[in-house]
């Protein structure tokens, strides 16, 4: 799949999905969101596809949505946006039953920095930002902002980058949980490719089936939890990569998954 908005590119296990808008800070248009969420479903439909990156082309990872758009003569009203655009394709990232890293390689802004952080993995650039810009225009934070970001770092601090638009360098991003790590500059490439190509080589039905857990874990009690679990681990332990990963340990060897 190529599109002009999003570039699509296979290393191995690994697809590479690239926000191409580059003149405009990769900003989100409603083609080009069409576009990743069709990519995002091939992922989802071919076995072979076993991590998915999300990049941005240029100097930003995304700056979230493109104004030209929504105040265009011809615009629809915002809740069209924000359900086609951004709840549609950040409710495909966390039900894909595979590892996507969110690879932030320039500042990520509104919509943009909230989708990095649906991703399983969010990496960035040491010299990225990430920027909750929606109270300078008036708006609140979407595509799953009010629900992932207390999450990851308290109301808190997620109330003052809400309300204040503070931007957070990598760095930051790391230190206080709302990311999994910030790379410099000159190692951002090649340690993105490394931990997509082990993702990849992993038992991706059981992270696949971790995924869903922590997704349900958002949502209910420690006991209903306990529950998911369970039913979770029996779906886990009749898979092909469970049987070899206990025949591989007994064997003394590296396993060879296969993702199911």
């Amino acid at each position: 799949m190529n599109h002009d908005t999003i570039l699509s590119s296979r290393d191995g296990a690994v697809l590479t999905l690239t926000l191409n808008r580059p003149a405009a800070y990769n900003s989100f248009t409603r083609p080009m969101a069409a576009a990743l969420q069709a990519g995002l479903d091939e992922a989802a439909a071919d076995d072979s596809i076993r991590c998915v990156v999300l990049i941005g082309e240029g100097k930003a990872f995304c700056a979230g949505q493109d104004l030209k758009e929504v105040t265009a003569d011809d615009a629809p009203p915002l809740e069209d946006i924000v359900h086609g655009t951004y709840n549609t394709t950040v409710r495909k990232m966390r039900s894909l039953a595979k590892p996507i890293i969110a690879a932030v390689n320039g500042v990520a802004a509104g919509a943009g920095a909230n989708i990095a952080l649906a991703a399983d993995l969010c990496v960035a650039v040491e010299g990225a930002k990430f920027i909750q810009a929606f109270s300078k225009i008036g708006l609140i934070p979407d595509s799953g902002g009010t629900w992932m970001l207390p999450k990851l770092i308290g109301l808190q601090r997620a109330t003052a980058l809400a309300y204040l638009g503070t931007p957070v360098s990598a760095p930051e991003a790391a230190a206080m949980g709302m990311i999994h790590k910030a790379i410099p500059a000159d190692d951002f490439h090649a340690e993105v490719t490394a931990l997509a190509t082990h993702l990849a080589s992993m038992p991706t039905r059981g992270l696949a089936l971790t995924k869903a857990a922590f997704n349900a874990g958002f949502d209910q009690s420690l006991d209903a939890q306990l529950d998911t679990e369970m039913k979770l681990q029996a779906e886990a332990s009749r898979s092909s990569d469970y049987a070899e990963g206990v025949v591989a340990f007994l064997e003394k060897r590296a396993p060879h998954f296969q993702g199911h």
